[in-house]
C-alpha cells in the first residue's frame, strides 16, 4: 500500500505494503472452509467482504498515524515466503513503485521476521515497517501522561530487542516519521546490555504505578463502590458514551486509538448509588501481544471492575467480527466471564430500518453516545448488573435532633415513606447497602413503625371472616 505521510513540517512518501503470511493465510482458509460448508453459495462474498474489512481497518491505521494513502498493492500466497514475506518478485515491483513515488517507508499489514525485516530493507530503497510498528507508533503518538509514555517505551523496547542485529536504516534512531516516534523523541541506544538495563527499570517505574494503583483501590474499597469499565474495538465510541454518561469533557475523536491512558469518573445513578466509570484503551484485531503485557498497568481497571460495558460500533459492517476480536483480548486479560452489557453504540448513524432490527436484540441496547438517546436503558441495565454494595429497603426511627443522619439519607438514597411521631421520624429508605449500614443504630423493624402494626392487625381480622 503506498501513501504519503505528512508529518509536521515535512511530507514524507510512504509505501504500505502487502499483507501476507502463512498464519494469517492459515485463519483465512479455515473461515473460508467453514463458511462454504455452511453456504457455500456465499462463501466467495463472505472471503471477500472480510477482505476488505481489513483493508479498510488498515488503511485506518495508516491515517490515525498521519499519512495520506497514494496507492496500495496486494499480494495472495499459498505460503510466506521465509526470506521476505512476499517473495523476490514481489519485492521487486514494491522496489519499482518506491522508486516511482519517491517514498521513504514500506509497511505491511503484517508481523515481520527479524530476518525478513533485515531482508527487505537490505532491498528496498527506504525503511520497513510492519503492522506492530506502525499500531506501536499510534500508540506514542497518542500518549500524553508519563505513565503511558512509559508503557508505550516498554513495549517498543520489547519489539526491538530481538531486531538490533543488522537493522540498519530504521533502528539509527527514533525521529518523527511512522515507526520511528517514541518517547520524548530521543534517540535508542542500541546496545543489547543497555536495552535490557532501560526494560528493567521501565518495568520498576510501570510496577510503581501498579502499586500506587493498588494502594488506590484498596482506599476506594474501604467504602464499596463498583467499577464498571468500558471495553470495546477501537474508535467504536467509547469516549463519547463515558462523556454522555459523566459530563466529563474527555478527548473524543474519529482516529484509532485517540484513548490512550485510562480515565476514571465517579457518578450517581438514579437509585442514588455512586460508580467509578472507567474509560479504556480500545482493542484492535491482531493486538501485539507486547501491548496486552506492556499495559497491564492500565488494563488493571479491567481486570478489578464488577461490569464491563463492552461498547460496539452498531454502524460497522464488521460488527460480530469486532466483538469476536474483542472478547479475544478479554479472554488473554483472564476477565472472559466477568458480567457485561452489550452496548450498541452509534445508534444515529444506523438507517433507519435497521435501527429497528437493533432494537429488538435481547443481546445488546441501541444508544447513541453523541446524541444522548438510549441512555435510560442502559443505566436500568447497570443499575441490575451491579451486585456489589446491593440496594437494600430498611425503616429507621431517627430523633428529630439527628437532622444530619436524615439529610445523609436523603442525600444518598430515596426515602419511600416519611413518618412523624412526637420527636421522632420513621423514614422508609431504599439505598446501598454500605450506606445502609453506617445508620445501623437507628434502623427498626417495619412493625415499630406508628399505623404500620394496627393496618396488619385489621387486615388478619377480616380475612379470618
Amino acid at each position: 500500500m503506498v501513501c504519503l505521510e505528512i508529518t509536521g513540517r515535512s511530507a514524507r512518501k510512504t509505501m504500505f505494503g502487502p499483507r501476507g503470511g502463512q498464519a494469517s493465510l492459515a485463519r483465512q482458509a479455515a473461515a473460508l472452509r467453514a463458511a462454504e460448508e455452511e453456504h457455500p453459495e456465499n462463501h466467495g462474498a463472505i472471503a471477500h467482504d472480510d477482505f476488505e474489512e481489513e483493508i479498510a481497518e488498515f488503511r485506518e491505521l495508516v491515517r490515525s498515524a498521519g499519512a495520506e494513502i497514494a496507492a496500495e498493492i496486494v499480494q495472495r500466497r499459498d505460503r510466506a515466503d521465509a526470506a521476505t514475506l512476499v517473495g523476490p518478485g514481489k519485492v521487486t515491483e514494491v522496489s519499482a513503485v518506491v522508486e516511482s513515488t519517491d517514498a521513504d517507508v514500506v509497511i505491511f499489514n503484517h508481523d515481520l521476521s527479524p530476518s525478513q525485516l533485515r531482508n527487505l530493507e537490505r532491498e528496498l530503497p527506504c525503511r520497513v515497517v510492519d503492522r506492530t510498528q506502525l499500531i506501536l507508533d499510534i500508540f506514542a503518538k497518542h500518549a500524553r501522561t508519563r505513565e503511558g509514555h512509559l508503557q508505550v517505551e516498554l513495549a517498543q523496547l520489547e519489539y526491538l530487542l530481538p531486531r538490533l542485529a543488522g537493522h540498519g536504516k530504521s533502528m539509527s534512531q527514533l525521529g518523527g516519521g511512522i515507526g520511528t516516534r517514541g518517547p520524548g523523541e530521543t534517540k535508542l541506544e542500541t546496545d543489547r546490555r543497555r536495552i535490557r538495563g532501560r526494560i528493567d527499570h521501565i518495568k520498576e517505574q510501570v510496577e510503581k504505578v501498579r502499586r500506587t494503583r493498588r494502594q488506590q483501590r484498596q482506599r476506594r474499597e474501604a467504602v464499596p463502590v463498583p467499577t464498571v469499565a468500558l471495553v470495546g474495538y477501537t474508535n467504536a465510541g467509547k469516549s463519547t458514551l463515558f462523556n454522555a454518561l459523566t459530563k466529563a469533557g474527555v478527548v473524543e475523536s474519529s482516529r484509532m486509538f485517540a484513548t490512550l491512558d485510562p480515565k476514571l469518573r465517579a457518578i450517581t445513578l438514579p437509585s442514588r448509588r455512586r460508580i467509578l466509570l472507567a474509560d479504556t484503551v480500545g482493542f484492535v484485531r491482531q493486538l501485539p501481544h507486547t501491548l496486552v503485557t506492556s499495559f497491564r498497568a492500565t488494563l488493571e481497571e479491567v481486570e478489578t471492575a464488577e461490569v464491563l460495558l463492552h461498547v460496539r460500533d452498531a454502524s460497522s459492517p464488521a460488527l460480530e467480527r469486532q466483538k469476536a476480536d474483542v472478547e479475544a483480548v478479554l479472554g488473554e486479560l483472564e476477565v472472559g466471564e466477568k458480567p457485561r452489557i452489550e452496548v450498541l453504540n452509534k445508534a444515529d448513524l444506523v438507517p433507519a430500518g435497521e435501527a429497528v432490527g437493533l432494537a429488538e436484540r435481547e443481546d445488546g441496547i441501541l444508544v447513541s453516545g453523541l446524541k444522548g438517546t438510549g441512555m435510560d436503558a442502559l443505566i436500568a441495565a447497570l443499575e441490575a448488573a451491579l451486585k456489589l454494595d446491593p440496594m437494600e429497603q430498611r425503616w429507621f426511627r431517627v430523633p428529630q435532633s439527628e437532622g444530619q443522619i436524615v439529610a445523609a439519607l436523603e442525600a444518598g438514597a430515596s426515602v419511600n415513606e416519611r413518618k412523624y411521631e412526637g420527636n421522632l421520624i420513621y423514614l422508609e429508605v431504599t439505598g446501598p447497602a454500605s450506606l445502609l449500614g453506617r445508620y445501623a443504630k437507628f434502623q427498626t423493624d417495619e412493625k415499630a413503625v406508628p399505623g404500620k402494626a394496627a393496618r396488619k392487625t385489621r387486615a388478619t381480622k377480616v380475612a379470618r371472616k
